[in-house]
């Protein structure tokens, strides 16, 4: 984790920006092999996991969660090359998961900002 988390609601900030984190990789990796034959693209889902966890209340203890990203093969067509690398698809993708960060750092610092003025009163 990025950061130190010792709250439910810190670690689940912190456990879903790694989800975003690595969705962005996968992203970026089957960006990077639009042209590579025989390649297949990759999705990750961790939001399922996520909310199972939060669900299951394993945050609650303060220890932490690993929520398990799963990376799963994408069901986008294979081309002629084998190749099935939707570049419209993983675009959006990679402008959805952009925006999903920026949320959750948003949020991050937000959390930080209530518990500092909480601790020291300004």
């Amino acid at each position: 984790m990025p950061f130190a988390v010792s709250d439910a609601v810190s670690q689940v900030l912190a456990s879903a920006l790694d989800g975003v984190t690595q969705r962005q990789q996968v992203i970026a990796d089957n960006i990077a092999n639009a042209d590579t034959p025989g390649f297949r693209a990759t999705s990750v889902d961790f939001e399922s996991q996520l909310k199972a966890a939060i669900n299951d209340g394993e945050f609650a203890s303060g220890e932490p969660v690993d929520t398990g990203v799963i990376t799963t093969p994408t069901d986008t067509p294979v081309g002629a090359n084998g190749n099935n690398v939707d570049l419209r698809k993983e675009t959006l993708a990679a402008m959805q998961s952009q925006y999903q960060y920026q949320i959750l750092t948003r949020a991050v610092s937000e959390r930080f900002n209530l518990v500092k003025t909480a601790a020291t009163g300004m």
